[in-house]
């Protein structure tokens, strides 16, 4: 039987950067690999205020990452008058064992990971951007433009990327699909490939070293829209039903006033230019509130494919 190989495609990434933000305090990165138990000490310049711990789930590379949220951070800690600490990990669900332990104080992570971590632990759903004017995404297959692959089941035989394990786009949905077919992706594909954030599987395809990939719409064409050659490189081969985008989470029994805190602050930046400007890079319009419903959909397929209730 052939083995799904849980290996990055490009190696571990290990980053440790210390960054001062529009002259507020320093913002201390956390390493990939490090695992933090204790609480990190206050910063100075906010008195004894301890940091608001954020988590955001690879969805893209740790450096895109730091440069995507920079802004977003900075807002936040203005807003909140305390420092802020970005803690990142190689994978999905160890961002969503910092929550279930109180590791960090808010997440941004996939609609996957987040049924995972509303049926663990009760994880509870803070607010989720709004992109284009709605709040949902699709997942794409992608092959190199030149593929003569027109439909999934072409890809039979070939090397497939998946972004993550608990990825709703990058692994679910297509693992959803070959059990409509009465497969799976280790009996379908000859080999498989977990690459540990999208914009890594898009350059994987781009530069041939998989057949295809499964990635979220939303980073695809964000990528596209900045790289030509992602662009002449790659194409769609099929695009998925609508899914809940991905959230911003806490953990049920986060302190409430805090709590309250986060969302106001959120739910508030597209009402003043310095939020819309920390928006901006992420390519958010605005926060809004969303139920939970709206990720029943993913929550269908993760029944069927990692078997819950069985």
């Amino acid at each position: 039987m052939k083995r799904l190989h849980h290996v990055p495609l490009f190696g571990t990434l290990f980053i440790f950067l210390a960054l001062t933000g529009c002259g507020d305090a320093p913002r201390k990165f956390i390493p990939l690999s490090t695992t933090t138990n204790a609480s990190p000490a206050p910063t100075s310049a906010f008195g004894d205020k301890m940091p608001l711990r954020v988590a955001v789930a690879a969805v893209i590379s740790p450096r895109s990452t730091l440069e995507s949220y920079n802004a977003l951070l900075d807002y936040l800690s203005r807003r909140l008058e305390r420092p802020v600490q970005l803690i990142q990990r190689q994978t999905y669900a160890e961002v969503n064992d910092l929550v279930r332990v109180g590791q960090v104080d808010v997440a941004f992570i996939c609609g996957g990971a987040y049924v995972e971590g509303k049926r663990d632990f009760g994880m509870e759903l803070l607010v989720a951007p709004q992109i284009n004017g709605g709040t949902i995404y699709y997942s794409y297959v992608i092959v190199p433009s030149d593929s003569p692959a027109r439909a999934l089941t072409d890809l039979r035989g070939k090397v497939f990327a998946f972004s993550d394990p608990l990825s709703n786009t990058g692994q679910l949905v297509p693992a959803y699909e070959l059990t409509q077919l009465g497969t799976t992706p280790e009996s379908f594909f000859a080999r498989t490939i977990f690459t540990y954030s999208h914009d890594n599987s898009i350059r994987a395809v781009a530069s041939k070293l998989v057949d295809g990939a499964a990635v979220d719409s939303l980073v695809y064409e964000a990528l596209i829209a900045s790289n030509d050659t992602l662009k002449t490189q790659t194409r769609i081969l099929e695009q998925s039903s609508p899914f809940g985008i991905p959230p911003v989470v806490v953990h049920p029994a986060l302190n409430a006033d805090l709590k309250a805190q986060l969302r106001a602050a959120l739910l508030g930046m597209d009402a003043d230019e310095a939020g819309r400007a920390a928006l901006a890079p992420l390519g958010v319009n605005r926060f809004v509130v969303i139920d939970d419903h709206a990720y029943d959909s993913i929550r269908d397929m993760a029944r069927v494919v990692r078997g819950w209730g069985k």
